[in-house]
């Protein structure tokens, strides 16, 4: 792609992200859009965002593929991991390679398990606003190289808006709005992987393809993920494109 046309592509995505963050939107598809348009504009192969709870642990509400999602869960389990670090500092972590010895000795089962999914770089960004961490956004290449400057301020702006769309634009000094804010995101995201099983069991296929077709009819009937994931995990009958 030209530069020209990667410029133009960059303000459609913007200006779509921008879009979407209207009143009572659906936080889940809006994030699980900003994560693959991350792998779009940044070049990477694959991208997640993480939410931290109210008692400071990390959880995956997004990612641009199955394979990203089970890994953070790895990463989160082992308490271990770039994202992990820059939740807790605030600080990015960009152009990790992970087939290097310090990285290894830093992250040993994160830096393990990212190798067996086929990842070999990887970098972490804050979710923030102001002083304030939410979250992180984990990023993963195949091909060994590094992401330069641009693509890394490009990457925190994304962040960013994901920050924005997590907490709806309203201020993080707001305790009681921050924490209901997040446990909604998090709560929305554990009904759906509920409906996401159901649904590969139902139909025999895989967890990916399973939501992929969960969510292309969310968006065909203008629903949100996380209602039409808590009618399926109800046994609500209806939306026999799903039976």
């Amino acid at each position: 792609m030209s530069v020209m046309g990667r410029e133009q592509r960059l303000a459609e995505v913007f200006v779509e992200l921008a879009d979407s963050l209207i009143d009572d939107f659906d936080v889940i598809e809006f994030l699980q859009g900003l994560s693959v348009r991350c792998v779009e504009l940044l070049g990477i192969s694959a991208a997640g965002i993480m939410l931290g709870d109210e008692h400071g642990e990390l959880h995956t509400i997004a990612a641009s593929d199955e394979n990203t999602r089970l890994l953070e869960l790895f990463a989160i389990q082992h308490d271990q991991g770039p994202c992990v670090d820059t939740f807790r500092s605030g600080l990015q972590r960009t152009n990790i390679d992970l087939t290097d010895p310090k990285a290894a000795s830093a992250f040993p089962h994160f830096a393990q398990q990212a190798q067996k999914n086929g990842f070999v770089v990887t970098h972490a960004l804050p979710l923030r606003l102001r002083t304030r961490v939410v979250g992180a956004m984990n990023l993963f290449q195949t091909q060994p190289g590094t992401i330069t400057a641009e693509h890394t301020a490009l990457a925190q702006a994304l962040a960013d808006i994901a920050t924005i769309a997590i907490l709806q634009q309203r201020t993080l000094e707001q305790t009681y709005v921050e924490r209901d804010q997040l446990q909604a995101a998090l709560t929305s995201r554990i009904v759906i992987e509920q409906a996401k099983g159901i649904l590969a069991e139902r139909w025999n296929t895989s967890p990916d393809d399973a939501f992929n077709r969960f969510r292309a009819h969310a968006r065909s009937q203008g629903l949100r993920m996380s209602d039409l994931a808590r009618q399926i995990v109800d046994g609500v009958p209806g939306h026999s494109a799903l039976s």
